[in-house]
């Protein structure tokens, strides 16, 4: 409890890349993993993050947007937006470079363009992980050591599916399991080290601390929305995923309100 932010913030985006690399590892003792298990981890994590994008970030960046006598409702809805902007417009780049070319094989482009965007997925959430830990050092009511583990462990369960679902269709696209264990390890690397920079951004320039919060909901709202649930609502269970996402939101709630 005593360390200081930044190596908080460290450890918990190896952490984060850990799961991820645990997730991956799948591919070694399997060929498929039960759908049924990820889709009902997507969504438990989904309603974990969404309810952590509210108390752990959306909250204390209202709360230190008044402080700082700052236009609180301009600050949180333009962090929001430009966090979900960029994400969007990361999609889409990758997308048009996704419908290229003539040149090389369909197979090694599939592998590119699945190693890259969950790359570029995981920049966010190390930012994330990172501002939660960094909010802590202004001693804000809401941004609690507890809460900032809390993100973490949400986005961590929802790292484990995502490791096992770049090895895995990198194995059926021909690389051999360790290169396919190799590259999905490679994707979550930048996790740590977005971390740290999330958290020596906050601690760093106190104003910008309720529109960096307020980004980085926005960035984790929107992929909540554009990946974690839709994903989820593909299994034939789709009310019993919906309730797992409630229960996982509820669940971080109520650990908010009590231990928070």
């Amino acid at each position: 409890m005593g360390m200081n932010p930044i190596w908080q913030a460290l450890l918990a985006g190896c952490f984060t890349f850990i799961i991820t690399s645990l997730g991956a590892a799948v591919v070694f003792g399997f060929k498929s993993v039960n759908k049924n298990i990820m889709d009902a981890m997507l969504a438990i994590s989904a309603g974990i993050m969404l309810s952590a994008s509210f108390f752990s970030l959306l909250n204390p960046a209202i709360e230190i947007a008044n402080d700082l006598k700052l236009e609180a409702w301009l600050v949180i809805f333009c962090g929001i937006m430009i966090g979900g902007i960029l994400l969007y417009a990361g999609d889409k780049i990758l997308e048009y470079f996704s419908k290229n070319k003539d040149t090389g094989s369909l197979s090694l482009r599939r592998c590119a363009m699945l190693f890259t965007s969950i790359t570029l997925h995981n920049i966010p959430e190390g930012l994330v992980v990172g501002v939660a830990f960094g909010a802590i050092a202004y001693g804000i009511d809401n941004a609690t050591l507890f809460s900032a583990i809390s993100l973490t462990i949400g986005i961590a369960i929802q790292n484990f599916p995502e490791g096992s679902a770049i090895s895995i269709p990198l194995r059926r696209e021909g690389l051999s399991r360790f290169k396919s264990f190799l590259f999905a390890v490679l994707s979550g690397i930048v996790e740590p080290i977005s971390a740290v920079i999330g958290a020596l951004l906050v601690m760093k320039i106190q104003i910008i601390l309720p529109f960096i919060l307020s980004f980085a909901a926005g960035a984790m709202i929107f992929v909540i929305s554009m990946e974690l649930i839709p994903e989820s609502q593909t299994n034939k269970k789709k009310d019993l995923m919906a309730f797992l996402t409630l229960l996982g939101f509820s669940i971080m709630m109520i650990l908010e309100i009590v231990l928070g």
